[in-house]
């Protein structure tokens, strides 16, 4: 059955019923990327995915949790060969987080040799503060013919975009991204074949009240409106450039 949404950022293990959230995804057919925080959150959200549809799940070590987790990077390499999705990884330059960004450039580095040397894994990537630092990691440990990049809420330069596009990332947009200044600039600059859509929820919220999972609809409506499409024809944009990521039919 082929996906009619794209959430392709999303914490599942964070709302209150995993298995209620992996259940919404797969009625509303949604084809769904539940990143993880920390590799023991990883067998769980497997376990209770494992029937469905459209739901797969990320091996995760959050760079803001890298500064009391970071002992679980053995635990990662472990796991990385039972999966082909790794997020959420990345750098955290944030200022709650700045102490720990020489160790956060530790374990991001070991985990790009790993998926390099593994080869064909699709990585969900945050990049706070630290555009700049990814790239130059990217660059550094990772070829892009080893693995595809998805980089998530996307915040650098004009330069950084075009910088990560000529190495042919991809972008996940949320609809709270598209809705900033800063987020619109960054949408004109995404060429449309390499946008996905994510929901980051349960962190994205309306009204103080948690995003649904897998509810993508005003986002893709937000990227239709900022490249001149129809809803219709962003949807199915979206969801070409999802197949060309993962290389299916």
């Amino acid at each position: 059955m082929r996906p009619d949404y794209v959430d392709f950022h999303t914490h599942l293990d964070l709302y209150p019923d995993l298995a209620r959230a992996i259940a919404a995804c797969d009625r509303e057919r949604v084809a769904t990327l539940a990143v993880t925080t920390t590799p023991k959150a990883f067998e769980r959200n497997v376990e209770l995915s494992g029937d469905s549809e459209f739901v797969r799940v990320g091996l995760g070590l959050h760079p803001q949790l890298v500064a009391d987790r970071h002992l679980e990077i053995d635990l990662f390499e472990k796991l990385l060969p039972r999966t082909r999705y790794v997020g959420e990884i990345g750098l955290d330059r944030g200022p709650a987080h700045y102490r720990s960004f020489e160790l956060q450039r530790s374990i991001f580095g070991r985990i790009l040799r790993a998926c390099a040397q593994e080869g064909g894994k699709i990585l969900s990537l945050h990049s706070v503060r630290a555009t700049k630092a990814v790239l130059d990691m990217l660059d550094e440990h990772l070829p892009p013919d080893r693995a595809g990049v998805v980089l998530h809420w996307f915040a650098g330069s004009k330069t950084d975009v075009r910088r990560a596009v000529d190495r042919g990332c991809y972008f996940s947009v949320n609809e709270g991204m598209l809705a900033s200044p800063s987020g619109e600039r960054i949408m004109r600059e995404i060429p449309i074949d390499r946008v996905l859509t994510e929901t980051d929820g349960p962190f994205l919220a309306r009204a103080d009240v948690p995003i649904e999972p897998g509810d993508v609809v005003l986002a893709v409506e937000m990227v239709a409106s900022s490249v001149g499409s129809s809803v219709e024809d962003a949807r199915l944009q979206i969801l070409s450039n999802l197949k060309k990521l993962l290389h299916t039919e």
